[in-house]
């Protein structure tokens, strides 16, 4: 049971979403082409630029389905998912079918064709949403594109998928977080189809590679054989990614029914050992706990209060970890996020603005956090 104090910061979540954020993005963050803005000012005014990323467009066509979903000028929404989902099964797309990173906003394609997992999984994670807003052109095309990842970037040799095409020298987690992401909206939207296996899979690489098995922390970086990269690199890890991964293995766990995973614990354990005070959460950390580097970002809050979500969902009744959620939608409320709609994506070790855009990217994290937060507390 969620306390009143949280269910009322649900309902400015919502207000803020529904009054500032959608309108700011549906007006000032469409550019040509039928493509939305890679950014605004601090002013909130459009920016203009030569390039967008392809996962700019996959994450605002997210953006704009929970927008239909909280009933936010639906038309509306649903015109700039379709505008969305053509570009994401279009343009964003190489002829094998795989995602590129980098499109020309003069509607001339991609700039940069390279093949990236990362990409490919958030154009996945979208045309699911769309799908499960009844939009029939998303999972025809999501399903085509899952026979390119398998055709071209399946590793059956070491397990998981090669994150880029011409493949890097180092393997990658996050990646891969967001293909389990994907997989699990792809799911929801498509029940009979193969999802959770392909799911299962990657928490199973979770636990085998990516999961040190002496701390209970999460690697970021390693060798092509899977083994974690020596040195700094691998030593610090990312808090944010700890907190994205409670998150996911809760959601995991609910959608197959299996166990709690029982490194998913200790991922948010050792998360809370890394925030201040106030409950901000910072850029990296050693696997001991000690922070490296004070810098923090708006993602890293709205993933630390989605882990709070999720250990809300697991035990109800501990007021510790609504107190945590509390505390970590004050500081994103007050310190990241801009009343017309916007966002202060990144704040120095001295905690100066060190930003002089605004990405529309940052979107996403702060729209699912806030589902969440709505979802969880029922209001």
């Amino acid at each position: 049971m969620t306390s009143s104090a949280l269910k009322r910061r649900a309902r400015e979540a919502r207000d803020w979403m529904v009054e500032s954020c959608f309108p700011l993005w549906s007006q000032e963050g469409i550019g040509t082409h039928g493509l939305f803005r890679e950014a605004l000012d601090l002013s909130h005014r459009p920016l203009d630029s030569e390039s967008t990323r392809v996962r700019v467009q996959a994450r605002q066509t997210y953006v704009f389905c929970i927008a239909h979903d909280l009933c936010w000028d639906r038309d509306r929404a649903e015109r700039l998912v379709q505008m969305g989902v053509h570009s994401l099964k279009g343009s964003c797309l190489r002829s094998d079918g795989l995602a590129g990173r980098i499109l020309a906003t003069d509607g001339s394609g991609l700039s940069d064709a390279r093949a990236d997992l990362y990409d490919t999984a958030f154009v996945l994670f979208a045309l699911a949403e769309a799908a499960q807003m009844g939009n029939e052109d998303a999972l025809p095309a999501a399903r085509a594109i899952l026979q390119s990842i398998d055709a071209m970037l399946a590793d059956a040799a070491q397990g998981g998928y090669a994150e880029m095409l011409p493949r890097g020298s180092q393997r990658l987690q996050n990646p891969h977080m967001h293909l389990l992401e994907a997989c699990h909206a792809l799911h929801r939207a498509d029940p009979d189809g193969p999802h959770l296996e392909r799911a299962k899979a990657i928490v199973s690489l979770f636990t085998e590679k990516m999961l040190d098995p002496e701390t209970q922390t999460l690697s970021e970086f390693f060798r092509p054989d899977w083994t974690v990269e020596t040195g700094e690199a691998g030593e610090i890890v990312e808090p944010g990614h700890q907190f994205e991964w409670v998150w996911l293995l809760q959601r995991h766990s609910a959608l197959t029914g299996a166990d709690l995973h029982p490194a998913l614990v200790h991922l948010y354990d050792f998360g809370l050992r890394t925030l201040d005070e106030e409950g901000r959460a910072f850029t990296s950390a050693r696997r001991d706990g000690t922070v490296t580097d004070h810098s923090r970002r708006t993602w890293m809050q709205t993933e630390a209060l989605k882990a709070h979500l999720a250990m809300i969902e697991l035990d109800g009744n501990d007021e510790e970890h609504d107190r945590h959620a509390v505390q970590c939608f004050d500081v994103l409320m007050d310190e990241f996020l801009t009343p017309q709609g916007g966002w202060i994506d990144r704040f120095d070790e001295e905690g100066h603005v060190a930003t002089e855009t605004m990405p529309a990217s940052t979107g996403y994290h702060v729209v699912l956090a806030f589902e969440e937060l709505i979802r969880v507390t029922g209001v």
